[in-house]
């Protein structure tokens, strides 16, 4: 008898149990009494869902009470890193004033062309758009001493920065610094930020944060703390330990999975800087080797160890490499963990090494790539005069290349695997990042 009941009367008793879909495989779509039933039963298991599950959505949308608390923290202490004193203030001339002009005229009678240089000094006259003499003409000087990555000329309609030396409220000289270009530059970074923050809403803010704290903290912390005579490493090792957890908590949430980011990201730069200290006797490559390091031993910095500082570089270079790893492995852990509660610690700590393994490989290129960019030029030069490779290799400034290159890379290669053993051990049972 049931047998041979219609398939509608069917569906119309398990209307209920029986889904779209499987109603869709037997060429019938459900009743619309079945399809109010089922309306009903989502809203009565919505009501019912534990308060934790129904708001985890809400909850990564709008951030906890605890990521809010970090960012409003790390927003104050930008707003007091912007005011800290970095005890070079002195140094700043007090009667000189910075401001924006237009260059309106220009003479370069006393321009010399030598080949592919210029020496000699051209006389610019500009206007400026701000400040105290906004709308005066001013003749200011821009001295050329023969190097095309210094020097500049200008020409009429060119934006430029000029230094106003003062003498009470009277101009008694200027200078054509250079060209104006923090237009283009503000520009550029209010696009990215806004950018960010669209695509990513209250994720784009805390990396807009992240970011600006992370450049504070180099100029106001890092900087006048070396030129102070702090050892290079250790300050190098605090900045980098700070800056990890302000980026890793903000950006991923004060969370399990966070910390397991930021115990692998401490991991590999521990290992970069132990391996750059072993490996520094061999390469055996002055400090020097860094563009403008000679020149702070020529104004009044000749107590500072730029071998360290090199050393340094190193581990500073390499940190944002390692900690885009762990974040990888850390987040893919999570999601495994969020979607299989069941699996074991073995099982994620697996999942979490198969990922590391495509992100390193990856992100060793990545490193690769940055080092030889920077650098282009000068593997050009000796190719275009037949260089043996060999020399090529051993000479210091492609020497340290290639140092920044493999030492990070181990950073990279060992931060995968602690990252994996870290998040298997917190993320496991919870399930939750």
């Amino acid at each position: 008898m049931f047998r041979d009941a219609a398939p509608d009367l069917w569906f119309q008793v398990l209307g209920t149990a029986v889904s779209p879909k499987v109603g869709r495989r037997h060429g019938r779509r459900p009743t619309a009494e079945a399809r109010l039933r089922r309306r009903r039963l989502h809203k009565v298991r919505s009501a019912t869902r534990p308060p934790g599950k129904r708001t985890d959505m809400a909850r990564m949308a709008l951030g906890s009470r605890k990521d809010w608390i970090l960012l409003a923290v790390v927003a104050a202490l930008c707003v007091g890193l912007w005011h800290w004193p970095t005890g070079f203030e002195e140094r700043l001339p007090a009667d000189a004033l910075q401001v924006k002009a237009t260059v309106t005229a220009v003479d370069n009678a006393h321009v010399r062309q030598y080949g592919l240089v210029r020496e000699g000094e051209q006389r610019v006259t500009a206007v400026p758009v701000s400040g105290p003499f906004a709308g005066r003409p001013v003749v200011a000087d821009n001295i050329l001493v023969g190097k095309l990555e210094m020097d500049k000329l200008f020409a009429p309609g060119d934006s430029a920065l000029l230094v106003l030396s003062l003498r009470g409220d009277a101009i008694v000289s200027a200078v054509a610094q250079d060209h104006w270009r923090l237009s283009l530059q503000g520009l550029l970074l209010g696009i990215f930020a806004l950018a960010l923050i669209a695509y990513a809403g209250l994720v784009g803010v805390k990396a807009v944060v992240s970011f600006v704290f992370t450049a504070l903290l180099l100029w106001k912390v890092l900087v006048p703390a070396t030129l102070a005579g702090v050892d290079p490493m250790l300050c190098v090792l605090g900045v980098i330990a700070t800056l990890m957890a302000a980026i890793v908590f903000l950006v991923g949430g004060v969370n399990r999975r966070s910390l397991a980011a930021y115990l692998g990201s401490l991991g590999g730069v521990g290992v970069t800087c132990l391996l750059s200290l072993a490996t520094a006797p061999g390469f055996a490559l002055p400090g020097s080797v860094k563009p403008f390091a000679e020149m702070l031993l020529y104004t009044g910095y000749a107590h500072l160890d730029l071998g360290r500082m090199f050393l340094a570089t190193i581990c500073l270079g390499a940190s944002g490499a390692i900690m885009d790893v762990a974040m990888d492995v850390a987040a893919s852990q999570s999601e495994v963990a969020a979607h299989h509660p069941e699996i074991g610690r073995m099982g994620l700590c697996l999942s979490g090494l198969r990922v590391g393994r495509v992100v390193v490989g990856t992100m060793a290129t990545t490193l690769l790539l940055a080092y030889c960019g920077g650098s282009l030029a000068l593997l050009m030069v000796v190719m275009a005069q037949g260089v043996p490779l060999i020399n090529v290799a051993t000479m210091p400034h492609v020497a340290a290349e290639i140092a920044n290159t493999l030492v990070g890379s181990f950073g990279l290669v060992t931060a995968a695997p602690l990252t994996a053993a870290a998040g298997a051990l917190l993320l496991a049972e919870g399930g939750k990042g």
